[in-house]
């Protein structure tokens, strides 16, 4: 319980301080004056403008509250480092220990985990957690805060006085004193290249707590393959070339050989993540005489932006001579020559659209088109009644390379194409609109080509079994035949159409090769706060992945069957940076966060990161492995500045209390006020009368 003196003024401050004023004068001038009783006439003026000023006295009753002291742990990745984990939980139970002696003087102990998850920010934010954790306590009960990490920590504020409160801070570091580390820092890192095009990465490779000047082996990858081993000299800058390959995110590693005896090698690598952009697809498209159906390609092919398309159409062979002038001719002439044989090699696609050889084409240039397949272009035929005449392109070099042969017959009669089961599972067809339903919700077709000689994988067979869509691999390229030509009834809608878009658009970018349409396919997908990986296969099972973490661990992961010829599983993605993963055949990689997060850049445990901040705030640094028990004796401050010494660490223990309860008693109210005023003027009068 606490008494004290309240004022409640019954007329405002400064008529109060004029009476005062005027009483002080009154008063000065009788004692000057020495006038009889004097000072009994001034008490009674005194006693008069105190009434005035209405004084009370206080009773509060007040309830002492705890001061919080706050330990903060670091549980992030860094600290799973050689023995770090094990140190920091051995001092935090000594810790609790120790502490919990506090209790009996008034104070509140908090623990409160730092870090860890693919949910955390990038880095170790020790600082931030401190304040979420004493969000709920004001300024003046924090007692102080005790830090238990590596010393790596990403988020120290410019000024303590950013804190929020005025106690000291306290580091307790484990690992040890002069840890040896190898890492691989990136220097130049691109964000986007040119498919095809090479692209160049700056790095450097970085000893910590070793000699410079070291010669290190470097592995250099793409999406998980080696493109170069270079050799280069630990501290300086070096550079690498490397292709990219493909559009979308091409993943590449640069891998640093281990140093003896260092902490850790999951810094050795660091990867960036380059966009691939196409300069344009070259697509070639050679139309026979016009047709129906002659402008779905164009069409399909011309919406696309990225596409560059150059179409012609055999209106005139040379055996049609009808007398019209060359020099009258409005159409320019088939430049052949130069397609055909100096800049074949520039198309990632070659279409012949109904084409029918009429000896426009010399057949050494269909020679230059099956090198072109073999060495890694794409040939697309689209068949019609050509493919069974004299003129087909089966007669030409072309039967070496194609799927299947025409039998000069054609099968004319209403049939809707369906989905083999090969097509099921085939990224190109799997999972067609439509394909779902028996038989499939699209327009029917009225002709297909009769076949033999069949090789590859029929997609999508019609009646009888016989194959409508063929795709094969020749050499390092690939070949696709389509065996009807009403796919066009598809594109105008008959019978509500059909997924043609979907199949044309999917057909030429297999054929050009677009990773996701690939037969054999290991995926992995950040998804939210998990991962997906997901394995394309044209078999009945998918074999177990071996996942790899960020830190260098491995998991084994069975897939199940999601769709035909697609197989998933998903797990928690816990840690941030490059995760890999691998069947022993093929190999996936994602990034969670950022590629390469600052919790590994530097993972060697330091004092001295933090030791100007703490030691503003009065508080000081020890390594666990330099103390008994792992923490220093704690001791309760009170009256002092300091906080810390040489094994030793200080909190600051408040007094503070909240009032619970408060009462008030009126000295000028009523009658004791009445009977206070009388006395004064009675003391007075009778001096006076005297």
């Amino acid at each position: 319980m606490n008494l004290g003196l309240a004022f409640d003024p019954l007329i405002s401050l400064p008529f109060l301080a004029a009476a005062a004023g005027l009483a002080g004068a009154v008063a000065l001038l009788l004692i000057f004056a020495r006038t009889r009783g004097a000072w009994l006439r001034s008490l009674a003026l005194a006693l008069a403008v105190l009434a005035l000023a209405n004084p009370s006295l206080t009773r509060e009753e007040r309830e002492p509250l705890p001061t919080v002291v706050a330990v903060v742990v670091d549980k992030s990745a860094s600290q799973q480092f050689g023995d770090r984990a094990q140190m920091t939980e051995a001092a935090r139970a000594e810790l609790e220990t120790r502490l919990a002696k506090l209790k009996d003087q008034g104070a509140e102990i908090r623990f409160i985990d730092a870090g860890g998850g693919a949910g955390e920010v990038d880095g170790t934010r020790l600082f931030t957690a401190l304040s979420a954790g004493l969000a709920d306590v004001p300024p003046e009960r924090v007692a102080g805060a005790i830090f238990l990490t590596d010393g790596r920590v990403h988020d120290i504020p410019q000024t303590m006085e950013q804190l929020g409160f005025h106690a000291p801070v306290h580091a307790i570091i484990s690992g040890h004193e002069g840890e040896r580390d190898r890492r691989v820092a990136l220097t130049s890192t691109p964000r986007f290249g040119i498919v095809g095009q090479p692209q160049t990465i700056g790095y450097e490779v970085q000893d910590e707590g070793a000699p410079a000047g070291a010669r290190v082996a470097v592995t250099v990858r793409r999406d998980g393959e080696v493109v170069a081993r270079p050799l280069v000299t630990a501290g300086q800058p070096a550079e690498i070339d490397v292709e990219i390959t493909h559009a979308g995110a091409n993943i590449i590693e640069i891998e640093a050989a281990t140093l003896d005896g260092e902490l850790t090698p999951v810094n050795n690598r660091a990867a960036v993540s380059v966009d691939g952009v196409r300069d344009k697809l070259r697509v070639l498209l050679v139309s026979g005489e016009p047709h129906v159906g002659e402008r779905t390609w164009r069409n399909l092919l011309k919406s696309d932006a990225n596409v560059d398309l150059v179409h012609f159409t055999i209106l005139r062979p040379p055996e049609k001579q009808d007398g019209t002038p060359i020099n009258e001719l409005s159409l320019i002439a088939f430049p052949t020559r130069e397609l055909f044989q100096q800049k074949i090699k520039d198309f990632d696609l070659i279409i012949f659209d109904r084409y029918a050889q009429t000896g426009v084409l010399p057949m050494i240039y269909f020679d230059n088109i099956v090198r072109y397949v073999e060495e890694g272009g794409a040939l697309l035929v689209a068949a019609g009644t050509d493919y069974t005449s004299e003129g087909s392109v089966f007669n030409t070099p072309l039967e070496s390379i194609l799927p299947a042969g025409p039998t000069g017959q054609m099968t004319e009669r209403p049939f809707r194409a369906k989905l083999t089961s090969a097509g099921e599972r085939h990224p190109v067809t799997r999972a067609l609109a439509g394909s779902q339903n028996d038989p499939p919700s699209w327009a029917r077709f009225f002709r297909v080509i009769d076949s033999r000689g069949v090789r590859g994988t029929s997609v999508m067979d019609g009646p009888d079994g016989k194959p409508i869509v063929l795709l094969d691999r020749i050499g390092e390229g690939r070949v696709a035949l389509l065996l009807s030509d009403h796919f066009w009834l598809w594109a105008r809608g008959f019978e509500g159409g059909g997924p043609y878009i979907d199949l044309l658009r999917r057909l030429s970018h297999w054929l050009m090769k677009e990773p996701d349409l690939e037969e054999e396919r290991l995926r992995m997908v950040a998804h939210g706060p998990d991962i997906v990986v997901e394995r394309q296969t044209m078999g009945d099972a998918a074999p177990p992945v071996t996942i790899t973490t960020p830190t260098g661990q491995t998991r084994t992961l069975n897939l199940t069957a999601a769709e035909p010829g697609l197989f998933r599983a998903t797990f928690p993605a816990d840690t941030l940076g490059l995760w890999r993963a691998s069947d022993g055949t093929l190999t996936a990689l994602v990034n969670v966060g950022p590629l390469n997060p600052r919790e590994f850049a530097e993972v060697t445990s330091t004092t001295q990161t933090l030791r100007p901040a703490v030691e503003a705030t009065g508080g000081g640094v020890w390594r666990m492995a330099d103390l008994p028990g792992g923490v220093p004796r704690i001791v309760a401050v009170r009256s002092s500045d300091r906080f810390a010494g040489e094994d030793w660490l200080g909190v600051s223990m408040r007094e503070v209390s909240v009032v619970r309860g408060l009462g008030l008693f009126p000295l000028f109210a009523g009658l004791s006020g009445l009977m206070i005023l009388m006395a004064g003027i009675a003391a007075a009068w009778a001096r006076e009368g005297r």
